[in-house]
């Protein structure tokens, strides 16, 4: 069987293919007669312009303003060095995948920066000093073709019981960018496939139908991409035929968030051919292509669900919202694991009975599903720390293990295949640097195969967990990293993160550059597990949708105030941290409660919520925030839009602003515009936008590494200097 492709992976903003970043002026994103009377409104407008030449001008100069005093603080060189220590050394896990008794890994370092795609037997994986064979290198590849390229991953396939070798469809993007280009590769000769697939630069989807034949969506011309960028036209495109030529099996609306191809292959050998329409952000319908042709079948599961494989012929469906299939006795929760044969549904076209797998408590939220040889593993989170489980199905049902684990710390599912015995384990915590962990599904056994020494000096630190009180009562819990004997009398330099958005879940893990950069120096360290998120499951993050996203904010701002009240820190050391959606967070803070942080740091953000779903992907998201086109909901945007609520006689916090020239998710005019503001009131902030980098914000390990120095150059200037700005 292979794996469904998570189309809508890439769209949350956490975390993120069709077309170069939107960089049309003015006139090109709004109506012509409405341009003027926008212009009016937002004399900054002229900054959504990505690339133009007034506004890179605007980005230079404010780069060069900030990176000359960052740079210069006698902290910068040592973080950077640190940080880049860090994210490059060689004692790094290289985590990888089983293919043929082969595991493979994408490795970067200060040497290859872009990196190396590479491999070796699982014997000598086991072994300390394991014998890698480069597959493909993409410094060097990237040299030779005078790009950019970061790889984004690679879809490889082989009929089931074939001595074919693997085929492989590599994504690669010229900069970091969402949108990419893909390329077909063979792993016998390690090389690009003469003749092979190749698809132009686009937001794009695609899945191996069979060894000569590959389905797509992807930018068909004009007319053919959603308004939320996004392909939502599905093809089968057969060898040696050129793509214009490909059969048109789906097509969608252009207000879906986007059509996307899925395949499945069976345990008998065939590949199950199919797509995935994603009417909204968080609603989908599945189709199948019957094989004798005819119109897509739609799979008979809700809305808000997820197709998680096929394990023993049965399709795992998890979901999303409550569920009581028509004329069956009984109903499932939002959050419960269900499945129901695939053949009967397949032969029938009608619903077969469906089963219960998994059932969430309270305290649970189910994170990740992967079908294993022998078993299906679960990604289980409970109160807000990562489990791993196994289920099984037997004549007599379903039942479920829990796989033990070294510790108490985070543990999730780094890798399994249901041709492989073996699953690969991830397990670690704030202090505990990671361990790779490989469990046996015949034997249950887990034995350790790599662990990391530590990274920074965690002597004297602890890991507590806390619970704050938000504005409606709701117990909103947090981790707090502090010393031992951290002194309650609000003297600690703390940094608070957050995120709180697209049911992502935040979860203990161990950051070698915040230990050394921060930890190490006196600071404390705060995950917040705010609504919006997945820590609790669907209705968590569902608590603060659209209207109701205030209660995100309110649990952000409890949780500071906690920290305050509790004497772990004050307003003067409390900084505040987050992306993407984070970013957003950030903005709204700087709002609302600019007393209660001394600095915040506001990395690829929205900020214009009157425009931002006009901006890149930005309308795929209107189910998480609310349309401005819908007067209720731009009401209620208007009252926490960062950008709009600014106010100058506020006593805003010196903010940071980071984001990236080539981010096609999130669009830098964002952060551009705000700082903008901030600029013309006379306000001090820092700014750094890399014109490389995608949404990450770095293109590589070596960006990231001064990026993280920048960051908390500025963090220390701000919480810990006796005498702070």
């Amino acid at each position: 069987m292979r794996k469904f492709l998570a189309p809508l992976g890439f769209l949350a903003l956490a975390a993120c293919g069709t077309q170069t970043p939107v960089e049309t002026p003015l006139a090109d994103t709004i109506p012509s007669s409405q341009a003027s009377d926008a212009a009016a409104q937002d004399p900054y407008l002229w900054l959504e312009d990505v690339e133009g030449e007034a506004a890179l001008t605007w980005v230079r100069a404010q780069n060069e303003r900030s990176l000359a005093e960052l740079q210069a603080d006698p902290n910068y060189a040592a973080f950077e060095a640190a940080a880049t220590e860090a994210l490059t050394s060689s004692e790094r896990i290289p985590y990888g995948s089983i293919r043929d008794g082969m595991v493979y890994n994408f490795w970067q370092d200060d040497t290859h920066v872009r990196g190396l795609w590479r491999r070796t037997p699982l014997e000598s994986y086991a072994s300390d000093a394991p014998e890698w064979e480069t597959i493909l290198d993409f410094d060097k590849l990237a040299e030779e073709e005078d790009r950019n390229w970061v790889f984004k991953g690679a879809d490889c396939f082989r009929p089931k019981g074939s001595d074919l070798p693997y085929k492989c469809m590599l994504s690669l993007s010229n900069g970091g960018k969402d949108a990419v280009i893909r390329r077909e590769f063979d792993l016998s000769t390690k090389q690009f496939v003469e003749d092979g697939f190749v698809t132009l630069e686009a937001k794009q989807g695609g899945a191996w139908a069979g060894p000569d034949t590959l389905l797509i969506a992807t930018d068909w011309g004009e007319g053919t991409l959603t308004n939320s960028g996004y392909p939502f036209i599905v093809k089968r495109w057969q060898r040696g035929t050129p793509l214009e030529r490909a059969e048109e099996l789906i097509r969608g609306d252009v207000d879906d968030v986007g059509v996307w191809p899925m395949s499945l292959e069976l345990e008998d050998g065939r590949v199950l051919q199919g797509a995935v329409q994603a009417d909204t952000f968080f609603t989908s319908r599945y189709w199948w292509f019957p094989e004798e042709g005819g119109d897509p079948v739609q799979i008979p599961v809700p809305a808000k669900a997820s197709l998680n494989g096929v394990y023993k012929g049965q399709l795992l469906v998890s979901l999303q919202e409550d569920w009581a299939p028509e004329g069956q006795d009984g109903a499932f929760k939002s959050g419960d694991l269900v499945s129901f044969e695939l053949d009967e549904f397949l032969q029938t076209k009608a619903l077969p009975p469906v089963s219960l797998v998994f059932h969430p408590s309270e305290t649970q939220a189910l994170e990740g599903v992967s079908v294993a040889k022998g078993a299906v593993m679960l990604g289980v989170s409970d109160t807000a720390v990562g489990k791993v489980m196994r289920a099984e199905l037997s004549e007599a049902g379903w039942t479920r293990a829990m796989v033990d684990m070294p510790g108490t710390g985070q543990a999730n599912i780094a890798f399994a295949s249901e041709e492989e015995d073996t699953v690969f384990l991830n397990y670690e915590d704030f202090l505990t640097p990671d361990s790779l962990l490989s469990y046996s599904v015949t034997s249950g056994e887990v034995t350790t195969l790599k662990s990391l020494p530590p990274k920074f000096d965690a002597t004297g630190l602890r890991v507590t967990q806390h619970f704050a009180v938000s504005k409606d009562g709701t117990r909103v819990p947090y981790f707090l990293v502090s010393k031992e004997d951290v002194p309650m009398d609000g003297t600690t330099p703390t940094l608070l993160y957050g995120y709180g958005g697209f049911q992502v879940s935040m979860n203990p893990s161990y950051s070698p550059v915040a230990g050394r950069l921060w930890l190490e120096k006196g600071g404390a360290y705060v995950l917040a597990n705010i609504r919006g998120g997945g820590e609790f499951g669907p209705g968590w993050h569902q608590a603060g949708l659209k209207l109701n996203r205030q209660r995100v904010y309110d649990d952000f701002i409890s949780v500071g105030e906690d920290l305050v009240a509790r004497g772990v820190t004050s307003p003067e050391h409390l900084g505040i941290m987050g992306g993407s959606n984070g970013g957003l967070l950030m903005g709204v803070m700087l709002n609302q409660r600019p007393d209660l942080w001394n600095a915040v740091v506001v990395q690829v953000p929205l900020l214009d919520m009157m425009r931002y779903h006009l901006l890149l992907a930005g309308a795929s998201w209107v189910d998480e925030y609310g349309s401005p086109e819908v007067p209720e909901e731009r009401a209620f945007l208007e009252t926490i839009s960062p950008y709009q609520n600014f106010d100058a006689s506020k006593p805003y916090p010196v903010p940071f602003f980071v984001t990236s020239t080539k981010d096609d998710r999130v669009h830098p005019g964002h952060a551009r515009k705000m700082a903008a503001k901030f600029e013309a009131a006379g306000l001090p902030f820092y700014y750094y936008e890399n014109i490389d980098g995608g949404h990450s914000a770095a293109a590589n390990q070596t960006e990231r590494a001064k990026r993280s120095a920048l960051e908390f150059t500025y963090l220390t200037r701000r919480l810990m200097a006796d005498d702070q700005e």
